[in-house]
């Protein structure tokens, strides 16, 4: 019997063992939260009064010796005590003018008993409660809006053969990400699972290329469409050349179809038409393009991701490319030469684009059309003098606007109106979001257009053009007719690196009721997509229905 309760013993003591041992990257990503955490939150961290990235860099390979839970939360609590006392303050208590949004907020993780013990979790509780609450040190608002904005971070490249010091970067804009992104609830893969599945492949990456591609991804991740990645080459100074198919393009049912000609001369040496299907570039399938770059390109939803695959599928670093076509049911391959966009052909691809555009015009029936792309605040007194008397006046906002919503909202509406609210980080208690003042716009204006307001939308309406479309939505009689824009509205963070530049929505953008736009974008009334068949006879099927629901209401 007592050899029985002897092994029984012996068989629970190994297990509690065996559930405290934790793996290198359990310890690493627990110990990038408290690192951040302490960053943000410890007066002499947030303060800036301690080399921060030095503190990691030394208690990364004392961390790395950690076998278990126990040994491991000993190396934080210890390293918390050594940054000296914090004076008791709380908890604080919110401020009753502050309405918080807080489903992007959770300090929840203080808890895993799995990687904390609760000793540990009891200090990261109190430091909170006891937050540092003057000028950060690392962040500040953004001047006149109060997004984040970085500041005194090492932009330094790591020691690409030294674990510490690229986990050092990755920490860095992870934390950024996740104290100061206002959709960090939105993401499609949690941002926590991103941080566990990126360290393994940051210690991997052993030189410039490899690393920074890793940074990418994990830029990435965040699921925003005003994200991009620029990376900048190993060799200071250098500029890949870059050649360029003459048209541009749009994917659809994975087909990539040509929709405007920028260069004549080199299209009509290659026999390119508007309304040509290619069907491969250079062996692939523009299928296995799309599936190839998702880790590589961030946007918020398909529809702009697709947009955006398109202008890197149309560029290359050799100007000898291989292209098929499907034509007439037949499939063809060219071995095309593409031309750099900066040498002599570079204003005839510029004219090419901008040919017979105008900022408004009268269409028959009486209809008015803005090219909100192209028209300026100087030209609306022009613009509604021409069209006020028209019964329907159709807004394209298929393109990136020139600030003018606020004067056609003006013309447009008969008072001021309510049309969006924001959230911006509140520094004082980082990864909390605050609610911000109501946005106005139009005025009292009795004199205001008593037509049709129509408002065009696509994946490349974003940011100030979802803005502008929301604030005309607000205004009246507003329909809005095309297909899901690109979700990812309000002022941006833009982040530059030595080795990388990245941006992304910096503020929340709700609808007053509180519905969101981010990843969703503008929900048209009308929903329309083009066809390859309507491109192929040259028609814009989005105004076409446009100017159908105007003559028949539906």
């Amino acid at each position: 019997m007592q050899k029985i309760i002897l092994f029984i013993l012996v068989l629970l003591s190994q297990i509690v063992f065996s559930a405290s041992k934790i793996t290198e990257t359990e310890k690493l990503k627990a110990a990038c939260k408290v690192w951040g955490f302490l960053k943000y939150y410890h007066p002499k961290a947030a303060s800036g009064q301690l080399d921060w990235d030095n503190q990691l860099l030394e208690k990364l390979p004392k961390i790395e010796k950690a076998e278990t839970k126990e040994e491991f939360s000993l190396i934080l609590e210890n390293w918390i005590e050594e940054l000296g006392p914090i004076k008791e303050l709380g908890p604080i208590s919110a401020s009753v003018d502050v309405d918080y949004f807080d489903k992007n907020f959770d300090l929840s993780w203080f808890n895993n008993s799995r990687v904390f013990s609760k000793k540990l979790s009891k200090k990261l509780k109190f430091i909170e409660e006891n937050r540092f609450q003057g000028e950060q040190f690392y962040v500040y608002g953004v001047e006149r809006v109060g997004n984040v904005g970085m500041r005194n971070e090492s932009l330094a490249h790591p020691d690409f053969t030294n674990k510490h010091s690229k986990l050092r970067m990755v920490f860095m804009f992870w934390n950024l990400v996740e104290y100061f992104f206002p959709y960090k609830y939105l993401m499609d893969q949690k941002w926590d699972t991103t941080l566990e599945k990126i360290i393994p492949l940051a210690i991997q990456a052993d030189n410039y290329d490899d690393f920074y591609k890793v940074m990418a991804k994990l830029c990435c991740k965040i699921d925003d469409s005003h994200t991009d990645v620029y990376l900048y080459s190993s060799v200071e100074g250098f500029k890949p050349d870059k050649y360029y198919f003459p048209a541009n393009g749009k994917i659809i049912d994975d087909k990539l179809v040509v929709t405007e000609i920028l260069g004549d001369s080199p299209a009509q040496a290659d026999d390119i038409k508007v309304g040509d299907i290619i069907t491969k570039i250079n062996g692939q399938t523009i299928k296995e393009i799309i599936l190839e770059k998702k880790d590589i390109i961030c946007a918020s939803n398909n529809a702009k991701y697709l947009d955006k695959l398109v202008k890197g599928i149309l560029v290359s670093i050799s100007n000898t490319v291989k292209v098929e076509f499907l034509k007439n049911g037949q499939y063809i391959t060219k071995t095309m030469t593409w031309f750099d966009y900066h040498d002599s052909h570079r204003n005839e691809f510029k004219k090419g684009a901008q040919q017979k555009k105008e900022k408004f015009k009268l269409l028959d029936n009486n209809i008015g059309y803005v090219d909100m792309g192209i028209i300026t605040q100087k030209n609306i007194p022009d613009m509604i003098a021409v069209l006020k008397d028209t019964q329907a006046i159709i807004f394209d906002l298929r393109s990136y606007p020139k600030g003018t919503c606020r004067e056609i909202s003006s013309f447009l509406s008969s008072k001021e109106i309510n049309f969006v609210k924001c959230t911006l980080p509140d520094f004082s208690y980082p990864g909390r979001f605050k609610w911000a003042k109501m946005k106005k716009n139009g005025s009292d204006n009795k004199d205001n257009y008593r037509g049709k307001a129509i408002v065009l939308l696509n994946e490349k309406t974003q940011s100030n053009a979802e803005w502008s479309a929301m604030c005309f939505q607000a205004s009246g009689n507003t329909t809005i007719i095309g297909s899901q824009t690109s979700g990812a509205d309000g002022n941006i963070s833009v982040f530059e690196f030595k080795g990388f530049r990245t941006l992304f929505s910096g503020m929340g953008v709700y609808y007053p009721d509180g519905r969101e736009t981010q990843r969703i974008g503008i929900v048209p009334d009308i929903e329309v997509k083009p066809t390859i068949k309507g491109i192929q006879e040259g028609r814009d099927e989005v105004l076409d229905r446009a100017l159908l629901f105007i003559e028949t209401g539906k």
